[in-house]
């Protein structure tokens, strides 16, 4: 077998060509709202969480960014009003990034075309079935190579178009 034509170099390829492709397809959209890939992952990773709010040190794992990396980008959240922090009252040395509600209004309004921009791009494109096992094989492999992705969060239901997604 020619080692070039390795399925496994495919796989990998193609994943990563999607992904650069979906990025630079649902940017756009974000950019418009004044937002960053990783500012809009924050926000929306703070709205999916209960209380709407994070340990610093869990959105860190979260988002795979350095203690930080995610306190720089929490401190310019909150500089736009998007993020508020507050004081954990069990740990003096932990805070909550916890989502505004100019950062919850911020997202209300960017969704609608953001969740276009992944159903023309990326969901639209798929079988419900082909969906779920897609959905399912990703979690097979985040649960491996970024098993910190839920740090924080109770586990929730699995279902194809669960929050814990």
């Amino acid at each position: 077998m020619d080692p070039f034509d390795d399925p496994r170099l495919t796989a990998m390829g193609l994943f990563a060509e999607v992904f650069s492709g979906l990025s630079s397809k649902t940017s756009p959209t974000l950019a418009a709202a004044g937002l960053s890939e990783v500012d809009f992952e924050t926000l929306l990773r703070l709205a999916r969480s209960p209380q709407r709010r994070l340990r610093m040190s869990d959105l860190a794992a979260q988002t795979s960014l350095s203690t930080s990396g995610i306190t720089r980008v929490i401190d310019r959240l909150e500089r736009d009003g998007l993020v508020e922090r507050h004081a954990c009252s069990s740990d003096r040395r932990a805070s909550f990034a916890v989502l505004s509600e100019a950062g919850a209004e911020r997202l209300r309004t960017l969704l609608p075309q953001h969740i276009e921009d992944i159903e023309t791009w990326f969901t639209g494109l798929l079988t419900e079935k082909q969906l779920a096992d897609f959905l399912e094989a990703l979690r097979v492999i985040r649960e491996v190579v970024r098993p910190c992705a839920t740090a924080g969060i109770q586990e929730r239901s699995k279902t194809p178009r669960s929050k814990t997604g």
